[in-house]
């Protein structure tokens, strides 16, 4: 027999903006009429992209599979402005989705260098938001986690800047490290707001409930951050990928009231999807009847981010 009740959401939910406008400029320009392309799959989510897919908007890796003529949709992460000159050489019509706080931090990263510092990013290696940002400073020092600061030199003038997703208190903790390490330490606080904001609102929602799922990409940085927050809030939680991971009712033995949140490349439609499924497997007879209701009644009091994406051609409308 079900035993939850009540589902809470996050406040703030779905895509972030940045992430959000890269989609929609797809949408739009493949709306238009034009062969469109995105230099890499415009976000880590499997549904999103066969989405895309089924408007014809092609994820390609190379600027070589573009067609002369075509356009090419830069996602949030932003690229090395090598990219960016080569495609305009290949005659490729260029649809920038970079963020605008990803923006700021190549901006800031291009005047570092002018003013002579030696700069540490700390960020994920290889993410392509860090690889586009070492095109704007090839010699920054990239570093992750705790075991990567032995590698910060002593430098008489050192600058920190931080991959947007990264959490708060890690670039805290590296800051106040790299204070022994430098005699001049510029500290530019590169941390998204949407973030620092989506992780308070995850923990506020952890408080008040029996049990978390968050939803969001295995490999997303800030899903584990999501998931592990939960737990210093000292809530259970579980992370899943999507709704088709919710088939076993035991999970929710016991639980009254469940939350959800979700990643930053997770849409507002897949935690719906789950919160109503979790009533479904999870819930009393009385809820399980009401699923659909309740998970509506849940999403009506959330924050849902401004956004066309959803107002968008989908695939059926397009045809």
């Amino acid at each position: 027999m079900g035993t939850v009740t009540d589902i809470r959401i996050a406040k703030r939910t779905g895509f972030c903006y940045g992430v959000r406008e890269a989609i929609d400029k797809a949408k739009e320009a493949s709306a238009a009429g034009k062969a469109t392309h995105t230099l890499g799959q415009v976000v880590h989510n499997e549904g999103v992209v066969n989405d895309l897919q089924a408007l014809g908007i092609q994820t390609v890796e190379t600027l070589d599979d573009v067609d002369h003529g075509a356009a090419v949709v830069i996602r949030a992460h932003g690229v090395r402005p090598e990219v960016m000159d080569r495609a305009t050489s290949r005659g490729l019509e260029v649809i920038d989705g970079t963020c605008t706080w990803v923006i700021q931090e190549q901006r800031e990263l291009v005047k570092l260098v002018e003013e002579g510092y030696t700069i540490v990013l700390l960020g994920t290696p290889r993410h392509p938001e860090v690889v586009g940002l070492l095109g704007f400073a090839p010699d920054a020092i990239v570093v992750d986690d705790e075991d990567d600061w032995e590698r910060i030199p002593h430098k008489k003038k050192m600058a920190l800047i931080s991959q947007s997703t990264q959490p708060p208190w890690k670039f805290e903790k590296l800051a106040a490290y790299m204070v022994a390490r430098s005699h001049e330490l510029k500290i530019v606080n590169t941390v998204c707001p949407v973030t620092i904001r989506r992780q308070q609102d995850t923990l506020d929602a952890a408080r008040e409930v029996d049990l978390m799922v968050v939803v969001g990409g295995r490999s997303s940085a800030n899903t584990k951050e999501l998931t592990r927050l939960c737990g210093i809030a000292g809530t259970p939680a579980i992370q899943i990928e999507s709704v088709r991971d919710l088939a076993d009712p035991a999970v929710f033995e016991g639980r009254r009231v469940v939350g959800v949140t979700g990643g930053t490349s997770t849409p507002i439609e897949d935690l719906h999807a789950v919160a109503q499924r979790i009533l479904e497997i999870g819930g009393t007879p009385a809820a399980r009847r009401r699923a659909s209701e309740l998970a509506d009644a849940a999403f009506s009091v959330a924050a849902t981010p401004a956004g066309r994406t959803t107002s968008l051609p989908t695939a059926s409308a397009a045809g």
